[in-house]
């Protein structure tokens, strides 16, 4: 299920203005961001493409449908773009589940290109760094495609190179149950392979002979640990936050923070709530949620007025049993230390925006020049920003597509 519900990252609009104008947004802010690159490294909202009546050129909100990306918004929140998710949660490991992952995979792919040639003004693909810089320079929105969980590739791994010809450029090989690939750091039955199976080792080495950047985000330590050991390439968390300061299982401990940091990679902090606070885990509550959005005939096929309905629904679920809200601090509180252990040079931003992200004061795209203002407020400088913002992402693409094999990109193209 994915990072529980869509509308747990969210909040009422009335929840969030009281924190909203926290971080007075300096000139000196806006001015750096505009010169930057910034890019998010985790946006799930390709899972709204095929909502009725939803559009990525128009401008939504949180209180109105849930959303917290979208092309008006990214505008004035000075979002470039980043990697757009082709996310399926996991199902059986069977013939038929691997089948119908296989071919959901492939039309949320579609969907991501689809929204890009229909909208040739406002988005473009990218595949290189480079790309990155053009787009911007040309006043469009950045669409570097990802895959979030490798289950749509176990009917078939070689499908990897048609994913890759399509414009795939980063993989996660997990979500929160084991899969034929690796160990889920959230799987309740505890870890199956200690890390990758052989499958893994060989979906990652095809990764790296491709340069597809391999993402840890939701795997296992062990499966850390693997990587690490057998990447040719950095390696980067693309939504994860601080074991340190909140010891989920789904974030990185500053060991290994470190460890990443060594080996070139980069850590992207995530927002969603339960990751950055404690949040006890409540069955009641979980049950009451899932009847909500079935009696509106679940989530995929949601409408944006029952959306605004089930959200104030939601709302009052939440109220009932008194949920936890992260806020713009606690977010900022684990940014800042992730920086101060990893350095500067190897953090960035993957907030999970319409995956389950989004805090209190910091509930949309529209809030990230507080970010930008809160890292100048901790004494980081141009620079140090600009490599967070998107700079230190676009350089472990660099590394991975220069580990590349050459042939195997050529044939992969050639697919």
């Amino acid at each position: 299920m994915k990072k529980k519900l869509l509308a747990a990252a969210l909040l009422l609009a009335c929840a969030g203005a009281a924190q909203a104008d926290v971080v007075a947004v300096s000139q000196k802010a806006k001015d750096i961001q505009a010169r930057a690159i910034n890019l998010d490294t985790h946006l799930d909202t390709p899972e709204l493409f095929h909502r009725p009546g939803w559009k990525i050129t128009d401008r939504h909100s949180v209180a109105g449908d849930g959303s917290q990306v979208d092309y008006p918004r990214m505008l004035e929140g000075g979002l470039d773009g980043g990697f757009w998710a082709i996310y399926e949660g996991q199902g059986p490991r069977d013939a038929d589940g691997n089948l119908y992952a296989r071919d959901f995979g492939l039309r949320r792919l579609s969907e991501i290109r689809e929204m890009v040639a229909a909208n040739p003004d406002k988005f473009e693909l990218a595949t290189t760094p480079d790309d990155a810089a053009r787009i911007k320079a040309a006043g469009k929105r950045i669409v570097f495609i990802s895959m979030e969980n490798a289950y749509p590739l176990e009917y078939d791994p070689s499908l990897l190179s048609f994913y890759f010809k399509q414009g795939l450029r980063m993989m996660s090989l997990v979500h929160m149950s084991n899969n034929d690939f690796a160990d889920s750091a959230t799987d309740p039955k505890g870890p199956e392979w200690h890390g990758l199976s052989d499958k893994g080792k060989a979906l990652v080495l095809e990764a790296n002979r491709l340069g597809i950047i391999i993402d840890q985000s939701h795997a296992s330590n062990d499966e850390f640990d693997a990587l690490i050991a057998l990447s040719k390439a950095p390696i980067v968390c693309s939504h994860t936050a601080s074991y340190a300061i909140n010891p989920h299982p789904r974030n990185l401990d500053d060991k290994r923070i470190k460890v990443l940091a060594a080996h070139g990679g980069v850590i992207q902090v995530n927002s969603l709530s339960s990751y950055l606070v404690a949040t006890p885990d409540n069955p009641d509550y979980k049950a009451e949620i899932g009847k909500l959005y079935a009696s509106f005939g679940g989530r995929k096929n949601i409408t944006p007025e029952q959306m605004k309905e089930a959200l104030a629904q939601k709302q009052a679920i939440d109220d009932k049993y008194g949920v936890k809200r992260a806020s713009f601090d606690d977010y900022i509180k684990h940014l800042l230390h992730i920086v101060k252990v990893a350095g500067w040079e190897h953090v960035g931003l993957g907030a999970d925006w319409d995956g389950g992200g989004g805090d209190a004061g910091y509930e949309d795209i529209t809030y990230l020049p507080k970010v930008v203002q809160a890292l100048l407020d901790a004494g980081y400088n141009e620079k140090q920003v600009d490599g967070i913002l998107g700079g230190n992402i676009l350089r472990v693409m660099v590394q991975v597509q220069a580990l590349a094999d050459p042939d195997a990109v050529k044939a992969a193209l050639d697919y």
